[in-house]
């Protein structure tokens, strides 16, 4: 646990910290900036923001006319407003709601309307960006960066005009983009990517998804509720992507299956090639071999990952080291071999997640004024933002098993909960893994309708080191679903809920 006097400690080391800022990069006349960010996604802009904030003379380069990276344009917030509206269209055309005694008819999909409210929602936020900017004094500069000397930055305008801005220290937050598919080319209109998905003119009848990781199994949920058939092609003997728990994984396929969804596991794409303008042929076969199958579908979505986006970055011309996965190396401050230069994000090792790119945003910055530079990447939690939601954070059952570290277990079932039972929200469950020995918690893994929101209780006890009885023993509010992860944490420390 952490004491007062820790915290204490923490808060006025910080307050030194702000105010060593303060004098030190205020005084600067030397340079241009203290500090160029390259890359205005949730890692870049935040860590402007927070370094302006801390004193510093800050420049953020960003190629997009709009700031907020691939999540807020093309990622994460254009898909949860696709994800939310669809459920709601879901609910209504599956009956639903019938089922909860509200009678209506003639439903209809008003496409176009739907992906304006997405376009809206985007809008209102990259402009919220811009405004935060200057409430902060951040110097915006529209182009592509390149470092060209240690402490210098050129960007090319679109008018093919350049800039040089020179700085203390540069931060490389350029993201992540589309991995491709060797031998399948990406139209964005019949053969997409995330990208094209979030923008398709039409419910195509049929879908096939290749990968069914976190992004995949959005896309795909969302154009299966609003009447696509979709299938999903996945390599790997689970769904889910990396960091899934092994047991959550195929509960969760079961319930996606219950909703409409196909799956083809442990099974490889050979090829896959546009036939017409509403027509695709692809050609699987069994993982480990075996005879090919000819699938056909209206749109393909190709969803096989992401990887760190620094071509053109002028790294190699200044030395700045990466690794055999094409990710900037960086030390646990965040610094690249050259010293003021540091990377955060999608482009460094580590989940590629924004929440993550936002915190390693934050302590780099705080890191450049002295300040401590600490991140758990077992508290950092991840979600997929289907119906039900999944969430987990720490280890997985299989990881531990693994290690060899002796744990113990407590569930809960979701329709042993009051308040899923009253929203009729009752497929899913909480899994909470504890120390067999100490009883801290190691790991939480959860289905259900508001997982996503869930999950983040259970990341602060982890990082506070709680152990499953300190939790048991908090009381949580009655009726709410935060209630099943107190009983899944009764399990696991006195072995059995008090509700199941």
């Amino acid at each position: 646990m952490i004491t007062s006097a820790i915290i204490k400690e923490s808060s006025s080391r910080l307050s030194n910290v702000y105010r060593l800022a303060q004098t030190r990069f205020l005084s600067s006349a030397t340079t241009e900036a203290d500090l160029v960010v390259i890359g205005g996604g949730p890692g870049g802009y935040v860590a402007a923001i927070k370094a302006s904030q801390l004193g510093m003379k800050t420049v953020c380069v960003e190629k997009r006319e709009t700031l907020g990276g691939t999540c807020l344009n093309v990622g994460c917030i254009p898909s949860k407003a696709l994800l939310h509206n669809s459920h709601y269209y879901h609910m209504l055309h599956s009956g639903e709601l019938k089922t909860r005694g509200i009678e209506y008819s003639n439903v209809s999909l008003n496409l176009d309307v739907l992906m304006e409210q997405k376009r809206n929602a985007v809008k209102s936020l990259t402009s919220g960006i811009a405004q935060l900017f200057k409430k902060n004094q951040i110097t915006h500069i529209e182009g592509f960066g390149k470092i060209t000397g240690k402490n210098e930055v050129t960007i090319t305008k679109k008018d093919s005009s350049t800039e040089v801005v020179t700085a203390k220290n540069i931060m490389i937050a350029t993201g992540s983009e589309v991995t491709p598919f060797p031998g399948i080319e990406i139209d964005e209109r019949t053969i997409v990517s995330s990208t094209g998905a979030l923008s398709l003119e039409k419910v195509p009848e049929k879908m096939i998804v290749i990968g069914g990781g976190v992004i995949g199994l959005e896309l795909g949920s969302v154009w299966s509720r609003l009447g696509a058939e979709v299938t999903v092609v996945e390599f790997m003997g689970q769904i889910g992507g990396m960091g899934i728990d092994g047991e959550i994984a195929k509960r969760f396929q079961q319930i996606l299956t219950k909703q409409g969804l196909k799956f083809k596991l442990n099974t490889k794409v050979i090829s896959a090639k546009k036939l017409s303008d509403d027509q695709v042929e692809v050609q699987v076969e069994p993982a480990k071999g075996g005879a090919a199958e000819t699938l056909t579908s209206s749109v393909l979505l190709v969803s096989v990952g992401r990887r760190p986006y620094i071509d053109g970055l002028g790294l190699d011309e200044v030395g700045v080291e990466i690794d055999e996965r094409n990710r900037v190396k960086v030390n646990s401050r965040f610094q690249t071999n050259i010293s003021n230069i540091y990377a955060i994000g999608d482009c460094v090792p580590g989940p590629m997640l924004a929440h993550k790119a936002e915190d390693e945003g934050i302590v780099t910055v705080e890191g450049m004024a002295g300040g401590p530079v600490h991140i758990d990447y077992n508290c950092v939690p991840s979600v997929i933002y289907t119906h039900p939601e999944v969430a987990w954070v720490g280890k997985t059952e299989d990881e531990l098993k693994a290690s060899g570290t002796q744990y113990k277990l407590g569930k809960f079932m979701m329709v042993a909960n009051s308040r899923a039972k009253t929203n009729n929200e009752t497929d899913g469950l909480v899994k909470v893994i504890a120390d067999k020995a100490t009883d801290r918690i190691l790991g939480v893994h959860m289905i259900g309708g508001v997982a996503g929101e869930l999950i983040n209780e259970a990341t602060l006890a982890m990082e506070y080191g709680a152990s499953a009885e300190d939790v048991a023993r908090v009381c949580h509010a009655h009726p709410t679903c935060a209630e099943a992860l107190r009983e899944a944490n009764l399990a696991a420390y006195f072995g059995k809920p008090i509700n199941s």
